[in-house]
C-alpha cells in the first residue's frame, strides 16, 4: 500500500504525462538507475527529454522545483548517462526539465 506521499507524487507524474503526451513520444516512466530514477523520459524530433516531476500539496512555503537542489542534479545527471549509453540515443540532444505542479 503506498503512502500519501507516494500517491500525490503519482497523481503528479500521471497529470505531468498527460500534459506531456500530446507534444512527445513518452519512452519511459520511472526509469531506474543505480543513481536514482528518472521520471519520465520523452522524444520530440531529435532531442530526447528528461523531465523530472516535483509536486506539492497545500500550504508548503517551498515551490515544486526548489526540491532539485545540488545533489538531486548530479545523481539525475549520473543517470541520464546511464541512459544515454545503455540506449541509442548517443546522437541525440538532450534536456533535462522540471515539471512542478502544485
Amino acid at each position: 500500500m503506498k503512502n500519501q506521499r507516494q500517491f500525490v507524487g503519482l497523481l503528479g507524474e500521471n497529470l505531468a504525462i498527460q500534459f506531456l503526451k500530446n507534444e512527445f513520444d513518452l519512452l519511459h516512466q520511472h526509469y531506474a538507475t543505480h543513481w536514482g530514477e528518472l521520471d519520465v523520459v520523452a522524444r520530440k524530433g531529435d532531442t530526447i527529454g528528461f523531465v523530472e516531476v516535483k509536486t506539492r500539496v497545500g500550504d508548503s512555503k517551498e515551490k515544486p522545483y526548489e526540491a532539485i537542489d545540488y545533489y538531486k542534479r548530479r545523481s539525475l545527471h549520473r543517470a541520464i548517462k546511464n541512459y544515454l549509453s545503455t540506449h541509442s540515443y548517443k546522437e541525440y540532444k538532450y534536456s533535462l526539465d522540471v515539471i512542478s505542479i502544485f
